[in-house]
């Protein structure tokens, strides 16, 4: 995400439902201007530490410092983290990973060949419906693809073959053999991925995996488009990191509470806020000085909170979403901080 002339790349932790836990990382740089004039041989030949790409690497040695004893973590990355030396790091930090491939790399097992032709080559395991969004001139759409696996023997790369050997890695092509009339971009995804994929319950489980990448781009939605932090007028880095340090944690309760009022709703709502809070949200909500003695919902006051921010509460309207959560947590912080003044704890 860019912020100004700065760069910010999370690492966000989810649990396999897709509640967002927390972050692993975050970093934030400035990209030199000499980077976008170097031609594509003068970058490849930069050592991965002097290449923006080495962001990867750092939120992976990170995440792997900050996991608990007995705790698998699979990171998850799209195309751009598609890097052989993140592979290779991965393997020497002993650590999962499961990335969707950008480049068509040269293989030797199960045969030799380049990937794509290689994994297109294997006979279908079986049949998966895939939701796809909306795209632009596309309605959103239920896709059926057919999955292929296999295991892989990645080629180290030629400027790298020095230092690094060729690496195992389970291979799922995820694809979309006849898309409806009028779809210009059928489904295709290439994963790879260290956990083992022997079979297609185990292919269905790594592409469910790889749909949670999609939580990254709604927390920095929050960021961007709730937060607001891309319109900072900051303009020094000693004011502009406890700024977005702050906002990230904003960002990520906002996330983590939508969330657990879909996959929590009967939880008691002390499970999200505190005391003072829920009680000051059901005042005034409810236009009365009378607490109750039984705690509402997560579910009660995360719609209570969204109707702050525009939301209707119809029964056709769903889950209230992200947007209408922040909103109405901008007029719930000064309830809340209002009701602190008149009941003090």
């Amino acid at each position: 995400m860019c912020i100004r002339d700065r760069v910010m790349h999370s690492t966000l932790a989810m649990s396999e439902a897709g509640l967002p836990l927390g972050l692993f990382s975050q970093d934030i740089w400035a990209r030199p201007e000499t980077a976008s004039q170097l031609t594509p041989q003068e970058r490849r030949r930069l050592s991965i530490e002097d290449k923006e790409s080495y962001k990867w690497l750092k939120a992976l040695d990170r995440t792997v410092a900050l996991t608990p004893e007995g705790t698998q973590v699979v990171t998850i990355g799209d195309s751009e983290s598609d890097i052989f030396e993140l592979f290779n790091h991965a393997r020497s930090l002993n650590t999962d990973l499961l990335i969707r491939a950008a480049q068509n790399r040269s293989v030797s097992e199960p045969e030799v060949g380049l990937l794509w032709s290689v994994l297109g080559s294997r006979p279908v395991a079986g049949h998966l419906k895939v939701n796809v969004p909306a795209r632009k001139n596309e309605p959103k759409r239920t896709a059926v693809a057919s999955v292929r696996l296999a295991q892989v023997m990645l080629n180290a790369p030629g400027h790298l073959r020095k230092n690094m050997e060729d690496i195992s890695l389970y291979a799922v092509l995820v694809q979309e053999e006849n898309p409806p009339p009028g779809v210009a971009s059928p489904l295709c995804w290439l994963l790879l991925t260290t956990v083992p994929v022997l079979t297609f319950a185990d292919a269905v489980e790594r592409v469910q995996w790889y749909r949670l990448r999609w939580q990254i781009e709604v927390y920095h939605k929050i960021l961007k488009s709730g937060c607001l932090v891309e319109k900072t007028q900051l303009a020094t880095a000693e004011r502009l990191l406890p700024y977005l340090a702050i906002f990230g944690i904003i960002a990520w309760r906002l996330f983590w509470m939508t969330i657990m009022a879909r996959d929590e709703p009967d939880e008691p709502c002390t499970a999200i806020l505190t005391e003072h809070e829920w009680q000051a949200l059901y005042a005034f909500r409810h236009k009365s000085n009378h607490i109750p003695d039984q705690t509402p919902t997560v579910a009660q006051v995360i719609v209570w909170i969204a109707q702050l921010g525009g939301f209707l509460a119809r029964k056709s309207d769903g889950h209230p979403g992200v947007t209408v959560v922040w909103r109405g947590w901008q007029r719930f912080t000064d309830i809340s901080a209002a009701w602190l003044i008149f009941h003090p704890q």
